[in-house]
């Protein structure tokens, strides 16, 4: 049986996507023109072509709190990063303009921010793949906002709130995907679950472990790191004959 999805709070979620979505544009702020113009983590991308998508994320908030809510859920959180290709949207040709991209992103952003701001229930919204609780639609934000923050700089300071999150829903998606107790993925200080069937561990030091910690689990989930590369730079650790989770990764399409 799939596990049980979890609940995220819908006041800790805002906040931490508001204070991640801040953060991407106190450094976008402070990019020179020549730096804007240079590659990004994501091959074939400038730093400037990136802004385009983060303020598209940010601005899918305010547009779904503007459509009447929903009468019914139609996905939760695991099921609609496990099943969407639109929670990273991609970027045009044509949209590539390198203009004035901070200020989009920031008035994307304040938009969103004034949007949430009366929000004082989990309601329903009609996100791109499928209605869903707010709190499940803010955290599928919050992975976009995490990805794409950490495809321009590996040094991009994320609130650690949000990568917290973020973690623990690719943890849960993992679950999902590949239910089970054979193995147990440990990220510490921020999860612990068991997946993978076999043989069901119930005490003590289970047959297959694997640890990370937060953020190289984010790169791995969004198929910005490869399992082998992650290994080979000591940042993962595997243990156990079924501790190779690669043929489940990446998590996002």
């Amino acid at each position: 049986m799939p596990p049980k999805s979890r609940r995220y709070d819908l006041a800790k979620t805002r906040s931490a996507l508001l204070s991640q979505w801040r953060a991407l544009i106190g450094y976008v702020e402070t990019l020179t023109p020549s730096q804007l113009a240079q590659p990004s983590r994501l091959p074939g991308w400038s730093v400037a072509d990136l802004l385009s998508p983060i303020a598209q994320s940010a601005g899918r908030v305010a547009r779904c709190l503007a459509i009447p809510e929903p009468s019914r859920r139609e996905v939760d959180l695991v099921s609609g990063i496990a099943d969407s290709d639109g929670i990273l949207p991609g970027v045009p040709d044509q949209s590539r303009q390198g203009a004035a991209r901070s200020i989009r992103v920031a008035d994307e952003v304040g938009a969103a921010e004034i949007a949430l701001t009366p929000v004082a229930h989990d309601r329903l919204v009609a996100a791109p793949w499928g209605s869903m609780r707010l709190t499940d639609f803010l955290a599928t934000q919050l992975v976009a906002a995490i990805v794409f923050a950490d495809s321009l700089t590996t040094e991009f300071p994320h609130d650690q709130r949000a990568l917290a999150t973020v973690s623990r829903t690719f943890a849960d998606v993992l679950a999902g995907k590949a239910p089970g107790r054979s193995v147990e993925l440990r990220i510490p200080p921020v999860i612990v679950i068991q997946c993978v069937t076999g043989a069901r561990h119930t005490r003590g030091t289970p047959p297959s472990v694997v640890q990370t910690d937060p953020l190289t689990w984010v790169r791995l989930a969004a198929g910005r790191l490869s399992w082998h590369d992650a290994l080979a730079s000591g940042w993962l650790s595997a243990s156990g004959e079924r501790s190779d989770l690669a043929g489940y990764l990446p998590l996002l399409s």
